[in-house]
Parts: C-alpha cells; sequence; structure tokens
C-alpha cells in the first residue's frame, strides 16, 4: 500500500469488464486497470508494434475510460474508505445517463472515442460529480498547478482549474475515452481511419453510462487500478 499522500483517486466511466467495448479500449492502450496489468496490443495499420505502445504510453498509465472527476489527492481527514461509501452513495438512486453512438475524433493532437452528441445529460451528470466529491479533494499543489500550464489556459479553464483542480469541468467539459497519446499531425488522420475500422468490428456498443469507477494510482509513474464499480440504480 501506497502512502496516503502519494496515492491520487479518480472517477470514471468505464465499460462493463465483459464488453466488447472494454476490450477494445484495454486492447488498444495495452493495460487492463481491472486487472492492473498489461494486455496484448492491437495494432492500427499504419503502425508498428513498438511505435503504437510508445504512442500509447499516456492513456496506458490512467486505464480505459471517461474522466468524470480528474485524479486528485485526499484532502485531510478523508479516507479510501469514505470516498468508496461517498461514491456507492452518489450511485445509489441515480438513473443511468444516455450516451448515444461513439464515434472517433481528433482532439488536439490525440484521438479519442466521443459521443456523436456531447453536452446535455452528460455534461449535467458529470457536474454532479465533480461537486459531490470535491470534500475529498485536496488542493492542488504548486507543482501540479504548474503542470496544467494555466499561463496557456483561457480565463475561464485557470478559473477551474483553481476552483476544481481541473480545467476542464463543468461548461468546458467534453466526454471522451482516450485512445492514443500524441501523435504527429500528419499520421493522426491515418490513425483514426485505422481505429474506426478496429470499432467497426466490436460489434454492440454501450449507450448508457451506467456506472461510477472508483480508481486509485499508487504513485507517479504507475498505472491506474479500478477500485470499486458503483452501478447507477434509479
Amino acid at each position: 500500500m501506497a502512502e496516503p499522500s502519494l496515492a491520487r483517486y479518480a472517477l470514471y466511466y468505464v465499460p462493463a469488464s465483459d464488453s466488447p467495448l472494454w476490450r477494445f479500449g484495454c486492447s488498444i492502450i495495452g493495460y487492463d486497470s481491472l486487472r492492473g496489468c498489461d494486455v496484448p496490443l492491437s495494432c492500427p495499420e499504419g503502425w508498428t508494434a513498438g511505435d503504437w505502445h510508445d504512442a500509447t504510453a499516456e492513456p496506458r498509465r490512467y486505464g480505459f475510460h471517461a474522466t468524470l472527476k480528474a485524479p486528485f489527492r485526499l484532502a485531510v481527514g478523508q479516507s479510501e474508505q469514505d470516498l468508496r461509501q461517498a461514491v456507492r452513495a452518489f450511485s445509489n438512486g441515480r438513473a443511468p445517463v444516455p450516451l448515444g453512438r461513439l464515434r472517433t475524433v481528433q482532439l488536439g493532437s490525440f484521438v479519442a472515442l466521443v459521443p456523436e452528441v456531447q453536452g446535455g445529460g452528460l455534461e449535467s451528470f458529470a457536474a454532479q460529480v465533480v461537486m459531490a466529491f470535491e470534500p475529498f479533494r485536496a488542493p492542488l499543489t504548486a507543482e501540479d498547478r504548474a503542470r496544467r500550464k494555466p499561463e496557456a489556459l483561457p480565463a475561464r479553464e485557470r478559473a477551474y482549474l483553481d476552483r476544481y483542480g481541473y480545467p476542464y469541468v463543468l461548461d468546458a467539459f467534453r466526454f471522451h475515452m482516450t485512445l492514443s497519446g500524441p501523435l504527429p499531425a500528419g499520421r493522426i488522420a491515418g490513425t483514426r481511419d485505422a481505429l474506426d475500422a478496429m470499432l467497426a468490428e466490436v460489434g454492440s456498443l454501450p449507450d448508457l453510462v451506467d456506472a461510477v469507477a472508483l480508481c486509485r494510482q499508487d504513485g507517479p509513474g504507475t498505472g491506474f487500478r479500478i477500485l470499486d464499480v458503483s452501478v447507477l440504480t434509479a
């Protein structure tokens, strides 16, 4: 068990562990955060296995997911068990949220899965998660804040970083499931096409956000692991 000061927690949406989407996402990034281990990597056309392994280093550290509340250290006086119980209580009595059809897009320099229609119920639900678990979040350290490069953020997102520890919340939130790290500009379109072809073979995809996963990172550079999955039950 890592020292509490080193551990970080996050609240994510993850597909059911027996679903085709979960198997697809884990294989694309080469990591299963439920089991906490690397898995065989599925390499898109146009990439060597070694190059794709390097290109997915960043999402591999976090596991296949969509962020609801970004990684944070526990506030003084809060415990992992308190957080676990709070996630279960939050999920009990809340209905699943429509997700809709998923598609690949370019976000900045990386590729991700996003719903064809953003906002609405997803944005509202993510905002509820952010607000509900603020009491568990320790303030950002100066190093953590600097890592977000606040000087490069618009004023709105810089204010969110200072208030919630993460710039992409509330009306700046965009539901996405990352499939790559930063890619060379000339390779993004071809990689999207290759991932689209692989996704087309997956079959049935979820159309609801139906659970909240509590995840933990034991220390810098280690992979996040799923501690608990709380199903949304209205």
